[in-house]
């Protein structure tokens, strides 16, 4: 699907890729993860055809520079930072569509199921909408289309928890038929999301490696987790993942999708002291329990 052969890009005097080479196949979710500078971006702009380089880029066997709109009708992009674009968005929609023969309602469904209004917001022109607004109308237009590629920069960092349920929804959907390249400088991010992981530093692949693949991105875990004493930085903190208080915010009870799980940890972490106890099952586990009791 994607091969890198000894790929070199230089920014005047400066190196900014060193001989990468790398091959991607179809089924292969890939984060490219290292530190900012690493060469992750630069890397994204050369297989997207952006970036003149040493070396050779294959799509599909076609070099993204020469057969740019062919490559680029088969590749699902989502940026990290939303591109300045004062059209509307629906313009937007339905020029995108056109770049990829997809029927515009796909995204403006897409656009739906994330929880954005995209017709409601037809008029409004898409650089004044909010940071996940525009994160959710990119992934729209990235995933309501034949994408054999997607390749995204930190896809998920504006969506609020149910929209990032969705989203890891969708992604299940194109796990088999699709290869994935999600870049992120946080590998505790993404893991869940991947099934290869590999590390960029200083313009060198320092590790590329193959790891569990035993998330189902569509999962969901039910979290119950007890206080030694209530703690306001707590609630607010949870209560953005949507769970509620009970017992005079003692006990907190709610859901999290389940590739999020480590991302949910971390945040715990942070209040370690306060835990007193915490329960975590498949969602499916915790209504089934209820319905028997």
């Amino acid at each position: 699907m994607i091969q890198f052969e000894n790929i070199i890009k230089r920014f005047r005097r400066h190196q900014v890729l060193k001989g990468i080479n790398l091959t991607i196949e179809r089924g292969h979710r890939v984060a490219l993860v290292g530190s900012n500078g690493a060469g992750k971006t630069t890397l994204i702009r050369c297989l997207l055809g952006e970036y003149i380089c040493e070396g050779r880029v294959l799509v599909d066997n076609m070099d993204p520079r020469h057969n740019r709109r062919k490559v680029l009708s088969k590749v699902g992009f989502v940026p990290q930072l939303p591109p300045p674009l004062r059209m509307p968005v629906g313009q937007l929609i339905r020029f995108s569509a056109s770049l990829c023969d997809t029927d515009p309602k796909r995204m403006v469904a897409v656009a739906g199921q994330l929880g954005f209004d995209a017709e409601h917001f037809h008029n409004q022109p898409f650089v004044k909408l909010s940071g996940g607004q525009k994160q959710k109308m990119l992934i729209a237009i990235a995933l309501g289309r034949e994408s054999e590629l997607l390749v995204m920069d930190e896809p998920a960092a504006n969506l609020d928890p149910e929209a990032r349920h969705i989203f890891f929804n969708l992604l299940a959907e194109k796990k088999d038929r699709a290869a994935m390249l999600i870049s992120s400088h946080r590998l505790d991010e993404v893991a869940s999301l991947v099934n290869r992981v590999v590390e960029m530093d200083q313009g060198e692949i320092v590790l590329d490696d193959r790891v569990a693949d035993l998330v189902d991105l569509s999962s969901r875990l039910y979290c119950s987790i007890r206080l030694i004493q209530p703690e306001d930085a707590f609630a607010k903190a949870v209560g953005e993942w949507g769970f509620s208080g009970s017992e005079g915010g003692l006990v907190w009870e709610g859901y999290i999708a389940g590739p999020d799980r480590l991302r949910f940890l971390g945040l715990l972490s942070r209040y370690a002291a306060l835990l007193s106890g915490m329960e975590i099952v498949e969602a499916e586990e915790k209504e089934s329990s209820v319905n028997v009791g």
